[in-house]
Formats: structure tokens, sequence, C-alpha cells
């Protein structure tokens, strides 16, 4: 799988899916919200109504918490985590 990124504030949801991209060994870089970018640069980016976590997969923006789990769950990834518990 390709590197991913999150866009955090440091939230539980943050945290999860932090937690959830190294539990299915995904390389990952976390960028914080005060610390790399603003949140007017967040909005922009994202839209005014845009949750934290923002995650986007190589050149792909994923979304929210629930969309990356949707999406690794489509993309048959927690499965092998499944099988690795």
């Amino acid at each position: 799988m390709t590197t991913a990124v999150i866009y955090s504030n440091g939230s539980q949801e943050c945290e999860r899916v932090a937690q959830l991209l190294k539990a299915i060994s995904t390389e990952f870089h976390q960028y914080d919200l005060g610390n790399h970018f603003t949140k007017q640069q967040f909005q922009m980016e994202f839209g005014g109504d845009a949750p934290y976590p923002q995650v986007s997969i190589g050149t792909k923006h994923i979304g929210s918490l629930k969309e990356t789990l949707q999406y690794l769950q489509k993309m048959n990834m927690l499965d092998k985590q499944r099988h690795t518990m």
C-alpha cells in the first residue's frame, strides 16, 4: 500500500486512525493542526464542514475515519489484520 497522510487535530478519532494504519502496517505521515497547518488551510483544502481526521492514501483523498474504514474494508486491508490477531 502507498504511504498515507493524516491531517490531525489531536482528537481521539485521529489517534484511532493512526493506530489502525499502524495495525495494518501502513506507513503514514501525520500533519498536526497548529504545527503543520492552520484551521483556515484545513477548511480551504477539505471544506468548512470536514471532520478530523482527513486521510489521503497516495494521491487519493479518502476522507474521515469512517470513510477510511470503509475504504480499507473495500480494499480487503482489514481482513489481513483479522488473520494476524
